[in-house]
């Protein structure tokens, strides 16, 4: 490992950019973090802003390593998929005059998360903190299921969870079946009067964000509160159905999960981890290996040396690998 060479590896999501450092697959010190979203404008991710932030952030990790420049550098970026055009025409050229670097691979950030959790092996990965999708491959294509947003989608999520569980509040606080006292008092204790909740929710911008905060407070209600753990058990539906849209039927495949919303723990998991037993018998369900970081680190390296390995998919896995 000591003779391999260094890489740079890149998270951009929804809280910010991080950067990191390697040799070979080992980090060289702690990742630096920017704290600041990625802008995303009428061409999609704006890569004159990604380039801003990263640049200095990796002058100081290659500062502090007494390195030149990275061999090889990956990219993993929230909505890639479809938001990804300017990153694919400016980011590798840009790249290669800053350091004349030319291996890149710029990728979406569910296959980062992916090659995080399981490395190159077959299976799904669920990802899900305010949002959700799922990714699977059988090493010949890559799918993906849900990851359509707060609005059309991301069934399952924090934010999806956070909603049921207000929507849930709500209900009590009309005198509707299916409400829930318990949440009714943790919504007012966290949002106010119920009549205000439309006016401070509505208008924002990180609407998901907001509904997301309230799903900690399904979690813990949900042992004595037979509504919130309804809404959790209706997550974990929704999720083991989209690991089975996307894992191979055959095989071995593994499945992992990722994400801070699994940090619920055994409200959500529990019945998640019977819903995946039944839905896919033929995977075997395994603990995520990494973060998204470290799925970037997994693909730069891998670029440095003979090659990724994983299906090339100009949506989800684009690599510009010149001699």
């Amino acid at each position: 490992m000591t003779g391999a060479p260094v890489v740079l590896a890149v998270d951009s999501g929804g809280s910010g950019l991080r950067a990191v450092l390697a040799r070979g697959t080992r980090m060289l010190g702690e990742p630096i973090a920017s704290g600041e979203p990625v802008r995303t404008g009428a061409r999609g991710i704006d890569a004159g802003h990604l380039l801003e932030q990263l640049l200095p952030m990796a002058r100081r990790l290659l500062d502090g390593t007494g390195s030149d420049r990275p061999v090889a550098v990956a990219v993993g970026a929230a909505g890639f998929a479809t938001l990804g055009d300017q990153l694919r025409a400016e980011l590798p050229s840009a790249l290669a005059r800053e350091w004349g670097v030319r291996r890149v691979a710029l990728v979406a950030d569910a296959v980062a998360a992916y090659t995080g959790a399981l490395g190159v092996r077959p299976g799904a990965v669920v990802a899900a903190g305010t949002g959700l999708i799922a990714i699977g491959t059988d090493l010949e294509r890559w799918r993906r299921a849900d990851g359509w947003g707060h609005l059309l989608g991301d069934c399952g999520s924090g934010a999806w969870i956070g909603r049921a569980g207000l929507e849930a509040a709500l209900r009590a606080y009309d005198g509707r079946t299916g409400g829930s006292a318990g949440l009714l008092a943790r919504a007012e204790e966290l949002f106010g009067s119920p009549d205000g909740l439309p006016g401070r929710l509505y208008p924002r911008s990180d609407r998901p964000a907001v509904l997301a905060s309230f799903a900690p407070e399904v979690a813990a209600c949900a042992g004595d509160d037979p509504v919130a753990a309804d809404v959790l058990r209706a997550a974990a539906r929704h999720m083991a159905d989209a690991a089975a849209a996307v894992c191979p039927a055959s095989g071995e495949p593994q499945v992992a999960l990722t994400g801070g919303l699994f940090k619920l723990g055994a409200p959500l998991l529990v019945p998640l981890t019977a819903e995946l037993t039944e839905r896919l018998p033929q995977a075997r369900q395994v603990p995520a290996e990494g973060d998204p970081l470290v799925g970037a680190v997994r693909i730069a390296a891998a670029l440095a040396g003979e090659g990724v390995g994983l299906p090339y998919d100009e949506q989800m896995l684009y690599i510009v690998a010149e001699k």
